[in-house]
């Protein structure tokens, strides 16, 4: 099959893009580059890359798809935050358009990146996908938002599923260090502690980002009527935010790498909670296997131990970045912001060009 993969230059997609490549697939990449074709090196030459903002699409980029893998948006509370409006555009205005686009073009197979986030803030359980959620704060509204629409548009010519993607950990060539796993490992090669804010006793769903590109690749592959409409969380398993720590400071520990642990006041926005995968195993047959401690060496196999400096580059972390790259846009003439749709940039490049 041919494969549309939306933010396939991206944390997520960066790695999804090889595991469906690896599967026998040819990829189509759409992506607006905040990071440069550089998180593509080692595919640039098995892959179309199409420069574009997804909420401009231009209909030809469907020519020839079977699948869409909807992995585009603003993906944390700090960005959704900081720019209300394009978060809204990108994660639940983009994504109800792109929905009409493939019902249109009878594009039946199509997964979505939703977020676990959606379940913050309902209390005490361990939530599945019957729960009744009520979102809070810009991301998880907006991603809500999104799944309704793709709800809504399921019918014989679409067969949208939705994953709610737990809190992702994990190595990938466009490197985040803004995830708690990932975060944890920076603060412990950067300054050798580690801050339990409030304890460190709040729950998250954790997954490997390998494992998230496999549940994507499964739920492609599955015959689109017998997932069509499906909702389903993709989580390796939970754990409190103390126990990521411990974890992350007995591995830096055995590399002669001391860690202390610090508890710190608890931070303004909070996230606590906690679900099953167990439908995912059920209905698709896929189950998430990496564990942290895997991730965890795998990721300190990438990073620059030596020079752990090199971290705190603001290139890993979304909000940073993309506040720099709208602060030297400003200081150009004909300023136009990372935030908007660039209409006059949209472009279909092969990727061997």
């Amino acid at each position: 099959m041919k494969i549309l993969v939306t933010g396939g230059a991206g944390y997520i997609g960066r790695v999804l893009c090889e595991r469906f490549l690896q599967a026998g697939h040819a990829v189509r990449v759409l992506d607006r580059l905040y990071w440069g074709r550089a998180p593509l090196a080692g595919l640039l030459d098995r892959v179309e890359l199409v420069h574009a903002d997804v909420r401009s699409i231009d209909d030809g980029v469907f020519d020839g798809i079977d699948g869409v893998v909807h992995l585009a948006g603003l993906s944390n509370d700090p960005t959704a935050e900081y720019n209300r409006q394009a978060n809204w555009e990108m994660n639940a205005t983009a994504t109800e358009a792109l929905a009409r686009q493939c019902a249109a073009r009878g594009i039946r197979r199509f997964t979505f990146g939703s977020s676990a986030s959606i379940y913050d803030g309902l209390g005490e359980g361990i939530f599945d996908e019957e729960t009744e959620v009520a979102p809070r704060g810009a991301y998880s509204e907006s991603k809500f938002a999104a799944e309704r629409a793709l709800l809504e548009a399921a019918g014989p010519r679409f067969s949208p599923v939705i994953l709610r993607q737990g809190t992702v950990y994990g190595f990938s060539p466009r490197m985040r260090l803004d995830l708690v796993v990932n975060t944890f490992i920076k603060d412990a090669l950067l300054r050798g502690k580690l801050f339990l804010h409030g304890g460190g006793w709040m729950w998250r769903p954790l997954v490997d980002i390998h494992d998230v590109a496999e549940a994507h690749l499964r739920c492609i592959e599955s015959p689109p009527d017998s997932i069509s409409g499906q909702i389903f969380n993709v989580v390796h398993e939970n754990f409190q935010i103390r126990q990521l720590a411990m974890l992350v400071a007995g591995s830096l520990n055995l590399r002669n790498h001391p860690v202390q642990l610090e508890d710190a006041p608890l931070p303004p926005i909070q996230r606590d909670y906690r679900c099953t995968n167990r439908k995912l195993a059920d209905g698709v047959g896929f189950t998430p296997r990496i564990t942290v401690l895997e991730s965890i060496e795998g990721i300190l196999r990438h990073v620059p131990g030596d020079n752990p400096t090199e971290l705190a580059h603001p290139r890993y972390y979304n909000i940073a970045w993309m506040t720099l790259l709208e602060e030297a846009e400003k200081s150009n003439a004909g300023f136009v912001s990372v935030w908007s749709a660039q209409r006059d940039t949209r472009s279909t490049v092969n990727a061997t060009a």
